[in-house]
């Protein structure tokens, strides 16, 4: 792999290509969660395709009181994972091959949706990594570009500037690659120690405890359709010892309108208990939202969602989510 490990936007411009070519754009430190994305990238592109994986620390997405240093950066292990997950090519640029006039003096902004739950705790964040992807958009001339739905905040943002901005790119997401536990890959997670791994355990059982109890509700609204409509058949399922159908009937109207509240309720009731765990877990937020422009759904809400959580254990700040569905029977 190391002969396909390219430094400069010259070389990966000479690179010879013939199909689709299919960027993964990653800040290093890979695991399997970008092998995943590698790998649908291998399996979109074809087998004449090309699949450039990009390994860039972008310093404009750290802010005044995040540590650029600190960041792992482990070039020789991500070359070898990205060449066995069927990468083409790493580009790894130094930055000034990305930025050759200094820290740049027009930026992409990310608009109102970037000062939304990460872009709120990280000022500047997004506008960051709009530029940087932007910049290694045109440096890689891809025709697909996939990114993962762990960074869904992010992924829609992308998806956002792509559409408004008019680059020619497909934007393709992947689902969350989590560990046998559920805790969602990170880079991040090496940084944990073996107390604080349980207590961050905690989000990802946050967001299944809220998914169950959308589909208990879904569950509940489907009896209550098939519920009587009328005394008669009530007293009559009653007899066929149907009594809890007849029940539902009279409860789901009451609990449809507060769905989405249900739904965060749960998810905060697994949170609350591990800010008593220790080291605790200190929540940053959790939110529900539109995954068209990342607001708060409201109590009637149908459509699809995002259930996503963000907190610190100990010095380590972890996100997570999860789709959800919200149906006219949900």
């Amino acid at each position: 792999m190391s002969g396909l490990l390219l430094h400069t936007a010259a070389e990966l411009h000479a690179l010879p290509r013939a199909g689709r070519r299919a960027v993964v754009m990653t800040m290093g430190a890979l695991h399997e969660g970008h092998a995943t994305l590698i790998r649908t990238a291998r399996a979109q592109a074809g087998p004449g395709g090309q699949v450039v994986v990009t390994v860039f620390v972008n310093p404009l997405q750290f802010g005044a009181n995040e540590d650029l240093d600190r960041y792992p950066r482990t070039l020789d292990a991500d070359l070898a994972l990205a060449g066995a997950a069927g990468a083409d090519a790493v580009f790894a640029p130094a930055v000034d091959e990305v930025y050759p006039g200094g820290d740049p003096q027009v930026r992409i902004t990310a608009g109102p949706m970037g000062e939304r739950l990460e872009g709120a705790t990280r000022p500047g964040h997004f506008d960051g990594m709009l530029t940087v992807v932007a910049k290694l958009l045109h440096l890689t001339r891809p025709d697909l570009a996939l990114f993962g739905q762990k960074d869904a905040q992010q992924l829609a943002l992308i998806r956002r500037m792509v559409t408004d901005l008019n680059f020619p790119v497909e934007v393709a997401g992947a689902p969350t690659v989590r560990e046998a536990d559920g805790l969602a890959l990170s880079s991040r997670n090496r940084y944990l120690s073996a107390a604080e791994r349980r207590s961050a355990l905690a989000l990802s059982r946050a967001l299944f405890a809220g998914r169950d109890r959308l589909a208990a509700q879904a569950a509940l609204r489907a009896r209550a359709a098939a519920a009587p409509a009328s005394d008669e058949r009530a007293s009559a399922l009653a007899r066929l010892g149907e009594i809890r159908a007849s029940a539902d009937a009279h409860a789901v109207s009451a609990a449809g309108a507060g769905l989405p509240d249900a739904v965060r309720g749960a998810a905060l009731h697994v949170l609350a208990e591990a800010g008593r765990h220790e080291p605790p877990l200190a929540l940053d937020y959790l939110a529900l939202v539109d995954p068209q422009d990342f607001t708060e759904v409201g109590p009637g809400y149908t459509g699809p969602a995002v259930l996503a959580v963000a907190a610190k254990v100990g010095a380590t700040r972890l996100i997570d989510n999860i789709p959800l569905e919200f149906g006219a029977h949900s």
